[in-house]
């Protein structure tokens, strides 16, 4: 063993390192109590702030199953939603189906009628064309008949106006002028218009008057008239000149004179028929215009 020294003794009877053996142990055992103190104290706040974190707990645990229970209705309500939106949308699409084959077949049975009533109208018109068609080949087998029949009527016709024509007579006029053929009736006339050598101008009642009274290039006025012997006077007036005096002129007796300011060849004023102061008859009038 080893042998201590015992220190001196201070003058209170006690040694230094026993005072401050003492002193380290009381600075020990304040901090010791410090210490339980202040485990005691975080033993406290820690006890409190579980009791806080327990209870946050619990009440973040009720909200959230009052959420998840909130949320799980709401989840079940959308899904109820859900569910019937599909029943609406499939008993929708099944109406749409249903009306849109309604109006498919609607629309098809239209068509059909339609189909029928265009296939009976072009039937009947069909029918009607060939029943036009017959009745038009009818009428032209009767043109044709008809004009057969024309032609056969114009050549008697033809034939006829030439042997009129061939009866027809040239005599002198009363101005010593051989004349044209003369007409003496109105189907003499007609063949004279037909062979066309001349124009011819009919004149038909034409009255005695105070005045002369046109006919075509020239103005005529009827003096007086004699049915019983059949006989007429007039006067003439060509070119605005002096009246000519054409006194008891007879019944188809050509009356001649001329229109020098149209052609150089002899008017003729034929009257067929003599009335009581009214003559009828016709103007020959050249046909080549020729001034003199």
């Amino acid at each position: 063993m080893f042998d201590i020294d015992t220190p001196p003794s201070n003058g209170s009877g006690m040694s230094l390192s026993t005072a401050v053996l003492i002193g380290a142990v009381i600075a020990m055992l304040v901090a010791i109590v410090y210490l339980f103190v202040q485990v005691n104290s975080l033993q406290t706040d820690l006890a409190n702030f579980q009791k806080s974190v327990h209870k946050d707990l619990a009440v973040m645990s009720e909200n959230s199953t009052a959420s998840s229970v909130s949320n799980r209705r709401s989840v079940d309500a959308m899904k109820e939603d859900v569910e019937a939106a599909k029943r609406q949308a499939a008993m929708a699409v099944g109406q749409a189906k249903t009306e849109a084959l309604h109006k498919v077949e609607l629309l098809e049975a239209k068509v059909a009628e339609e189909q029928r009533r265009q296939n009976a109208q072009v039937a009947s018109e069909i029918s009607e064309v060939k029943a036009a068609t017959t009745d038009a080949n009818a009428k032209i087998g009767e043109v044709k008949t008809d004009v057969t029949g024309v032609k056969t009527d114009l050549g008697a016709t033809k034939a006829e106006l030439d042997k009129t024509i061939s009866e027809l007579k040239r005599v002198r006029g009363d101005m010593g002028e051989m004349s044209g053929l003369i007409a003496t009736n109105g189907k003499e006339l007609n063949a004279l218009i037909a062979k066309g050598d001349r124009n011819y101008i009919k004149f038909d009642h034409f009255k005695k008057s105070k005045a002369p009274q046109k006919i075509d290039d020239i103005a005529v006025q009827l003096k007086k008239t004699d049915p019983a012997h059949g006989k007429y006077s007039i006067d003439v007036i060509a070119d605005d000149k002096k009246p000519i005096e054409k006194k008891d002129k007879g019944v188809n007796e050509p009356v001649q004179f001329y229109v020098f300011s149209k052609s150089n060849q002899a008017y003729e004023l034929v009257v067929n028929q003599v009335g009581k102061d009214e003559i009828s008859g016709y103007v020959a009038v050249p046909k080549v215009q020729t001034p003199r």
